[in-house]
């Protein structure tokens, strides 16, 4: 049996768009003499397609759209996923379903069963659950299809909660002889290593092949890096795609034998790739898709300060859009260095962009000419030195709006953590490329991207070794007023991502007083993390819509009272 597993990018809503995309890979798998064709989960609509669920008229237009994908197959048998209406008139509108189809006619749908509640998962929200498990029998040869969640069973970055049935289990015990999966499975910087741990440890364990398909593109904050793959019945890797870009990989499956080969050229696609490599490629992939996507711009803007988080971003953008769509612009201080302008100037040309070089020098003394009397006999403070940031946002914002250009943010997630960032000023944007990664991450791209990726420096290394600094005031460094950012980074990725309490963080070494300081302004800072533009999501816990923390609340610093009150025992948390 030739099988073809093919990733595409569809746009969320855009089904006239995506259904030429799912036309188009059936005509061709046609043509090519696929004989079983596997698509990813919701191609029809875009994953995840959040509240367009509650519009009666756009699942009506998919259950049309359904029967139209269903009209046109041939020979080929295609599998794909979409939502099909829930017709008992108990629970939840619809269902997320693989249809399978050939020769015009639908022959089966298969439910998904593990409804994911968690972190930017909300299935249950809109989807009744299946909760039956069939083998499917295709071309005479039993397949047990999943759909997403249903593979991963327990095997999750955070397991938030545990699933008490193993779909692929229990179709393998009732006889499919192989796994199918259908997925639109979000990216992060470890999904690389957990996913094909995950679909290699089910082939081996149930001793049959499993085949999974994953949606390709960014969809908001949400990466998908395709990263389909196909296991032999011991476990062993056969094939695995290309990632952040469509593609397709064709395989010969002896049902026989059971024996899986791959027949398209992908050797070089079976090693790891390293974090630095996928987060980098993700964000590309990420600015790219946004704007095209959206149609919020053709062209960007950003602030280039001569510091290395402006540095990442720039390039990101140049490699995303080409150095032709991006602006960036310099806007020295009094406080800042003569390195910082040097630096950008370097960097840009570097790239091939543009730099326009803005002073707010005369910008900040008219602030604080305006404000002298309200600020007469106060210290200076970071008031003044907001100003500086604000005078930053309102030109860039300024420009983006003259010439239609989309600014995009340059704040990493350890500043956005702490909040070492000002409220409509270095926090505008459209877009925030880097709010998922943390500073130390920053500096491990950019060191990556001068060795590996273009072997040559780019990044300019006095951007890479200088001492990281807001340039706010006279000397200014980060260290100042945060802990170093090895350490920093340590606690919040035990705090945000891994969710450790205070007493484990201290349990590993970290300092009492940075742990309490940290975690207090972690939690007290929600309130500008809530005004923040969107941020492109790469790890297990992102800031956005996968943390819902309260704005108004009394947690902060409880955990600590409640401890030392001794009316829970630690042991027991």
């Amino acid at each position: 049996m030739r099988i073809r597993l093919q990733q595409l990018n569809p746009i969320i809503g855009d089904l006239s768009g995506n259904k030429e995309l799912i036309l188009s890979a059936i005509q061709q798998a046609e043509e090519d003499g696929i004989e079983l064709l596997l698509l990813p989960e919701l191609v029809t609509c875009g994953y995840p397609p959040m509240d367009l669920m509650e519009r009666k008229v756009f699942r009506e237009l998919i259950y049309k759209m359904n029967n139209e994908i269903i009209d046109s197959t041939g020979e080929t048998t295609v599998v794909f996923g979409s939502i099909t209406d829930n017709l008992t008139g108990k629970g939840r509108r619809c269902y997320n379903s693989a249809i399978v189809a050939q020769h015009g006619e639908e022959f089966e749908r298969v439910h998904k069963a593990l409804l994911p509640t968690y972190d930017v998962f909300d299935d249950l929200r809109y989807f009744e659950p299946g909760n039956e498990f069939e083998p499917v029998v295709i071309k005479g040869f039993p397949f047990g299809i999943t759909v997403c969640e249903d593979i991963w069973f327990n095997d999750n970055d955070i397991q938030y909660h545990i699933y008490d049935v193993n779909p692929a289990e229990v179709l393998a015990k009732k006889g499919a002889k192989a796994i199918i999966n259908i997925s639109a499975s979000p990216f992060n910087k470890d999904k690389p290593v957990t996913r094909k741990n995950m679909l290699q440890n089910h082939a081996r364990q149930l001793g049959i092949p499993l085949f999974y398909v994953n949606q390709v593109g960014a969809q908001t904050e949400l990466l998908f890096d395709g990263d389909s793959l196909a296991f032999d019945g011991s476990g062993k890797m056969i094939a695995r795609s290309k990632r952040f870009e469509p593609h397709f990989m064709d395989l010969i499956f002896n049902e026989e034998t059971e024996v899986v080969e791959a027949i398209t050229d992908v050797e070089k696609n079976l090693e790891t790739p390293s974090k630095e490599q996928v987060m980098f490629e993700g964000l590309v992939m990420g600015v790219r898709d946004y704007l095209k996507k959206s149609k919020a711009a053709e062209k960007v803007i950003l602030g280039l300060s001569g510091g290395i988080d402006s540095a990442l971003v720039c390039t990101i953008a140049r490699e995303a859009l080409g150095a032709e769509n991006v602006k960036a612009v310099t806007m020295p201080s009094e406080f800042s260095s003569e390195g910082s302008v040097f630096d950008s100037e370097k960097l840009a040309q570097n790239l091939g962009v543009e730099l326009l070089q803005i002073p707010i020098k005369n910008i900040y003394d008219e602030y604080l000419k305006a404000l002298s009397l309200v600020f007469e006999g106060a210290e200076f403070n970071v008031a003044e030195e907001n100003l500086q940031s604000r005078s930053r946002g309102d030109l860039l914002m300024a420009i983006a709006n003259k010439f239609g250009y989309m600014l995009l943010n340059t704040g990493n997630k350890s500043e956005m953590a702490v909040g070492y960032c000002t409220l409509y000023g270095d926090m505008a944007g459209g877009l925030s490329v880097i709010s998922d990664i943390y500073k130390t991450e920053v500096y491990d791209i950019c060191r990556w991207l001068n060795e590996e990726y273009y072997r040559e420096e780019v990044i300019p290394n006095a951007i890479l070794t200088k001492a990281p600094s807001a340039e706010l005031r006279p000397d200014q460094k980060d260290s100042d007023s945060l802990p170093d950012y090895g350490t920093l980074d340590a606690i919040l990725k035990y705090y945000l991502e891994e969710q450790r309490s205070r007493e484990e963080i201290i349990s590993s070494g970290i300092e009492e007083q940075i742990v309490d300081k940290t975690l207090r302004l972690v939690d007290l800072n929600e309130h500008k993390r809530f005004q923040a533009p969107p941020g492109l999501k790469v790890s297990a816990k992102a800031f956005g819509t996968g943390r819902r923390w309260p704005l108004v609340q009394r947690w902060t610093g409880q955990e600590k009272q409640i401890i030392e009150s001794g009316k829970i025992q630690k042991e027991e948390r």
